[in-house]
This record gives structure tokens, sequence and C-alpha cells, in this order.
């Protein structure tokens, strides 16, 4: 009992020195999130139609990519958006870059990985927006020769949750959805990192990721895929992880890969790709993760 007692102590002081750190970014996060999706969704659709009304061409993706970012919507919100812009004309590439980019990041993330440094979250944002546009510019070349990358048909609208007359209910409505879609989450990632901390050899871990750069990217953007569940619950364990000695190129590898691959992304993105074009997603997301990481530890 005393030994438990002793573990139960160094757990709660870990977990409790970690939750100081990251609190803040989380509840901002969730603030600012919700603020944007309760005020700022109709503007971001009416902002993707209007620019790719301009006839830009393949400059138009650049604003696609960061509308994307700035959009605050799950993925399973994010695709029905992505439906009306197609009814409304906009190409598929310009659809492709928004939604990938919307896929890697979001608001809220960007608050979150705040946690981790102005560099990472530099490196972070820069990723999202260059695998959106190069998404969207291989959408465009494949479908110059082969019509038809999307099929949005089979996939059932989302209501809009977003409805209360009354602007400031519908503003802490929508924070307590936020609340309970990464609360769990939020508090896993905190009790993962806690145990590392408590019982993982920093000085072992940091020869997986450190040292040995290019096998830590390809470790990083493999271990991307099962671990990723939540960007909240996964920034606790990429700073203990980076504490002990992970590279910033295979942090930046995971941070691709885990939330293009996450689940519930998977599923939703499943909906509108055939099978072998979702499998080529997958392909392209790793591959861009490894590459965009052992460029960061080309030049770091």
């Amino acid at each position: 009992m005393e030994l438990l007692q002793q573990e139960l102590l160094w757990f709660f002081y870990y977990f409790s020195f970690q939750l100081k750190q990251i609190a803040p970014y989380w509840v901002l996060g969730i603030l600012i999130g919700s603020l944007i999706s309760v005020f700022a969704k109709s503007k971001i659709h009416n902002l993707v139609v209007n620019t790719y009304n301009k006839k830009l061409g393949l400059f138009g993706l650049i604003p696609a990519s960061i509308l994307g970012i700035l959009s605050p919507l799950c993925m399973y919100g994010t695709i029905p958006i992505a439906a009306s812009f197609a009814k409304s004309g906009v190409k598929e590439g310009t659809l492709a870059s928004f939604m990938v980019s919307s896929i890697l990041l979001n608001p809220q993330l960007i608050l979150y990985s705040g946690a981790l440094g102005s560099k990472l979250l530099i490196l972070r944002i820069a990723s999202a927006f260059a695998c959106g546009i190069l998404a969207g510019v291989l959408v465009h070349f494949y479908v110059k020769k082969k019509k038809g990358f999307f099929d949005f048909s089979h996939f059932n609208t989302v209501r809009d949750k977003d409805i209360h007359p009354n602007l400031f209910i519908r503003y802490l409505k929508n924070i307590g959805r936020n609340l309970k879609a990464t609360g769990l989450w939020f508090v896993v990632g905190l009790t993962l990192a806690a145990l590392f901390q408590r019982y993982v050899n920093a000085g072992d871990f940091g020869e997986l990721f450190g040292p040995q750069k290019g096998f830590g990217v390809l470790l990083a953007a493999t271990l991307g895929v099962p671990i990723y569940v939540c960007g909240g619950g996964t920034i606790p364990l990429l700073m203990e992880w980076l504490e002990a000695g992970m590279s910033g190129g295979a942090a930046v590898a995971f941070m691709i890969t885990g939330p293009a691959t996450k689940i519930t992304n998977l599923g939703a993105v499943k909906t509108v790709l055939g099978k072998k074009t979702f499998f080529i997603y997958l392909a392209f997301v790793w591959v861009f993760a490894l590459l965009w990481g052992l460029i960061q530890e080309a030049i770091s």
C-alpha cells in the first residue's frame, strides 16, 4: 500500500505539472474555436466560393488551403461544406486543398500546438498549408485525365447545430460540445504523458527519435497512424517526447500522419473517395509526412 501511495503521488505530481502547462492552451483553443465556428462558418464558405469565382487558376489553391486551416469544423462537418462548394461550381483541386488542410489543422489545434513552442507551431502550420496546396495540384492534374475525384452523393448532410436564436447561448452550447468532444482525450493524453514521464527512460526513448534522425522521422510518420486519436490529447505526449529527445522533423511527421489518418477522419474521407483513391490518399499523406520531416531534419 505504501508503494502504491507513493506511485500515485508521483503520478498526480506529473499529471498536475502537465495540466498547468497545457490547460491554458486547451481552454483558449476551445473559446476561440467556438467563436469562429459560431460567427465565421458562413463567412469562410463565402470566401472560398468568391475566391474561386475570381478565376485565379492554381493560385486559387492558396486561399483555399488557408481557409481550410481556419475552418473550425471536424471532417464530418467539412465534407458537407465541401459538397456545397462543389454544387457552387468549385473545382475538385480547390476542394482537395481545402479539405486536406482542414483535416490537418484548425484554429483550436493551432492554439493547442502553441504549447510545443513557436518553432514547431510554425512548422505545423506550414506543413498543413503545403500539404493542402500539393493535394490540390495533384487532384487538379488528375481530373484533367480522369473525370470525377470526389463523390459527395452518398454523404448524409450534417445538421447545423449552431441554430439557437440567442447568439450568446449558441456560443455557450458550442463550447459545451467542444468540451464534450475533446475533454476525455485531453485527460487521456495527460495521463499517458504522466505515465511516460514516470516510467519510460528518457535516454532510451531519445535514441529512437533523436540521433538517428532519418529512422526517427520514419518511425514517427508510421506511429502517427495507430496512435493519434485527438489533437488536444497528443500535445502532452509530444511535449514529453520532445523533452526526451524527439527531433523536430519527427514531431512534424507525427503531426501530419496523425490527424490525416485519425479513424474518424478516415471514415469521413472514405465516404467521398473510391477504394483505390482512398489508398492513394493514405500513401500521399505518409510520403509527404516522411519527406517534410526529412527536409526539416536536413535544414535544422
